[in-house]
């Protein structure tokens, strides 16, 4: 068979795995605190191993091209616009810095901020229903709660002149940011052996928290929009080396009869 239809072929799988990323940005361009991914296409070689090289060709082999593999890593260092909504629930951290939540099984999840609920255990969690890795109790007849930029949470209950402090937010920091695996909602997996540093919100490099407001999508459209036009183009031209291949194919087939 033709060497043009693997070329072809692996152009073409490689284009449609970066038409997914983009789409998938695209979707997200309105996801409070979601992270674009960022593609980037590198060059697989594949070296020839000496049972398969002549003697007399030892000391001129060469490294051959491979093939072509695509990456995409979530721009997590890239803050979204904060956006004020003035909604007492609503979390946003200005600057550097995760807030942990208290996966299924013991996983560690990473959250950019967001809508904030109170659970059924009274314990303040993001919206998808996670608490708090600070497992902050909200009292039940709390009237109002207040976030500090530093990560004091306090409730306004009746029986107190003044709030009632019941718990502090800290934040994280990834030391690799390949240590993560994206999630729905905006969410992080943290791998098995990452590193993270904690600290108040403030603090060793982190940013602050914004009570009634979130972060933007880091998506620009725009930017979205020519990538999906060039990703497009590539698709196109690897479909016509499939369609120019099989023109030779069905050429060298007419020569034999």
């Amino acid at each position: 068979m033709s060497d043009g239809f693997y070329v072809g072929a692996i152009g073409l799988g490689a284009q449609q795995r970066a038409l997914d990323v983009i789409a998938n940005n695209i979707a997200n361009v309105n996801t409070p605190g979601f992270k674009r991914n960022q593609l980037r296409f590198y060059n697989l070689i594949a070296s020839q191993s000496p049972s398969q090289t002549a003697a007399a060709d030892l000391g001129q082999a060469m490294d051959q091209s491979a093939g072509v593999a695509l990456d995409s890593s979530p721009l997590l260092n890239d803050a979204g616009e904060i956006e004020r909504t003035g909604r007492t629930m609503d979390l946003a951290i200005d600057g550097m810095g995760f807030i942990e939540l208290m996966g299924p099984a013991g996983q560690t999840l990473l959250w950019r901020g967001g809508n904030l609920k109170i659970n059924e255990d009274g314990l303040l969690a993001a919206a998808n229903g996670m608490a708090l890795r600070a497992g902050i109790t909200v009292p039940a007849d709390a009237t109002a709660i207040t976030i500090a930029a530093d990560g004091r949470v306090s409730a306004a209950v009746p029986d107190s002149a003044d709030p009632v402090e019941i718990g502090q937010i800290e934040l994280v920091r990834l030391e690799d940011i390949a240590s993560v695996e994206p999630m729905d909602g905006a969410v992080y997996r943290v791998r098995d052996g990452a590193s993270l540093t904690q600290a108040a919100p403030g603090e060793a490099g982190l940013g602050t928290l914004a009570q009634g407001a979130v972060e933007k999508s880091n998506t620009a459209l725009n930017d979205e929009m020519v990538a999906l036009m060039l990703v497009q183009r590539a698709y196109a031209a690897n479909a016509q080396i499939v369609q120019a291949a099989d023109q030779l194919m069905a050429i060298a087939n007419g020569l034999r009869r």
